[in-house]
Parts: structure tokens; C-alpha cells; sequence
């Protein structure tokens, strides 16, 4: 948190191997919050085949004017996780038309670990 007692936090999530521009999404910046929600939606124009082969890299950040951008946490949804984060990822790989939800705790590393 901000001297201030909150925070700006914000998203990014990143389709790995790198995709380039194509495979990084942010989201929007909540502004002056401890405990936001981020209800928004990305899509990847990827073959299903070429999605088991990549990882979902996902990060949260706190938004600073005028200096760099606080790492908060993040998690890594894919075939190298472990744990709940690997059977959110084979159970949308098996389910690719359905939307499947899961909360996951952020690990507070400077690079986002599988589990």
C-alpha cells in the first residue's frame, strides 16, 4: 500500500512462450483500493492444440505516478504449476468452451513461481 493507505493495483497476465504484443493484456487500474475486483476478459487468438504448450503468467501491480510500478504478487497458470493452479489448467484445456472460475493466492516473489 501507498503512504496514503491504499493502493492502485492493476493486472497484467502474459501468454508464455512469449507471444509478443499479442500474448500481454492489462487490465484497468482501480484507483485507491485495498481489495479491488477485476472483472474483465481476454481472449487469445491461439489454436486450441497450441494452448497446452503455453503458460498463463499473471501478475498484480500497484500503479505509482512518477516512479516505478510495486510488484504485489502473482501465479502462473499451466503444465509446469502444481497443485490446484495445474487442475485450473488441464480443466480449461478439457472444457474449452465453458468458462471455468477459481480463485488462486498470489505469491509475493519478483518472479512469478508455479506454486
Amino acid at each position: 500500500m501507498d503512504a496514503n493507505g491504499y493502493s492502485d493495483p492493476y493486472v497484467k497476465i502474459c501468454l508464455k512462450p512469449d507471444m509478443g504484443k499479442k500474448g500481454k493484456c492489462k487490465t484497468q487500474i482501480k484507483k485507491r483500493t485495498l481489495n479491488p475486483e477485476f472483472n474483465e476478459e481476454f481472449a487469445y487468438d491461439i489454436k486450441h492444440s497450441e494452448l497446452a504448450k503455453k503458460s498463463l503468467d499473471i501478475s498484480v501491480w500497484d500503479y505509482d505516478i512518477g516512479k516505478s510500478n510495486d510488484y504485489i504478487g502473482g501465479c502462473q497458470l499451466g503444465i509446469t504449476a502444481k497443485g490446484e493452479r495445474l487442475k485450473h489448467w488441464y480443466e480449461c484445456l478439457k472444457n474449452k468452451d465453458k468458462k471455468i472460475e477459481r480463485w488462486h493466492t498470489l505469491l509475493n516473489e519478483n518472479h512469478v513461481a508455479s506454486d
